[in-house]
């Protein structure tokens, strides 16, 4: 009697298929996918899942590629790539580095601004829509675990900020 193959991965593949990085990578891509959405139905059509890294890592202020990068660890050469992107559709702005006259300041235009602002109120809704389905509590107790477990972790190319807001929301 021959044994099916496919039956016989079963087991490995569903715990392959369920690891604590595909929860959180799916669970990720949708919150992503749900933000941006919304920001489409906001009038920001030609932003794409793969702009929300700049944004995330960007904050209001003036910034450098290699923080950017370093910060959402990605290469030098994708980030690059990606505020070419934005900087064509007239979301940030390129200017010589006052610190180091080499490099590149990044810093949001004032459509820029329009986005982020649009971007916040998204995921505050999009939260709200998390919550009304697994409730408030649960996804603040949550967010507080994996902050927690990020912090433990020192994971250094974390931002300062992240530390602020672990406090702020204590």
């Amino acid at each position: 009697m021959t044994s099916n193959p496919e039956h016989s991965h079963q087991p490995a593949a569903k715990r392959l298929s369920s690891t604590l990085p595909r929860v959180l990578r799916e669970f990720s891509k949708d919150f992503d996918r749900r933000v941006t959405d919304r920001l489409h139905a906001k009038g920001h059509a030609s932003i794409s899942q793969s702009h929300q890294v700049v944004f995330s890592n960007l904050g209001l202020g003036a910034t450098r590629v290699t923080e950017l990068a370093d910060q959402a660890q990605v290469t030098q050469q994708a980030m690059g790539k990606t505020l070419r992107e934005l900087e064509n559709l007239g979301y940030l702005q390129r200017a010589i580095d006052q610190r180091d006259r080499r490099a590149k300041a990044i810093s949001l235009t004032e459509k820029g601004q329009i986005l982020v602002r649009d971007a916040i109120e998204c995921i505050e809704d999009t939260r709200r829509e998390y919550a009304s389905k697994i409730g408030m509590h649960e996804l603040q107790e949550l967010e507080r675990c994996l902050r927690d477990a990020a912090s433990k972790l020192d994971l250094s190319y974390l931002p300062e900020l992240w530390a602020e807001t672990e406090r702020e929301l204590a």
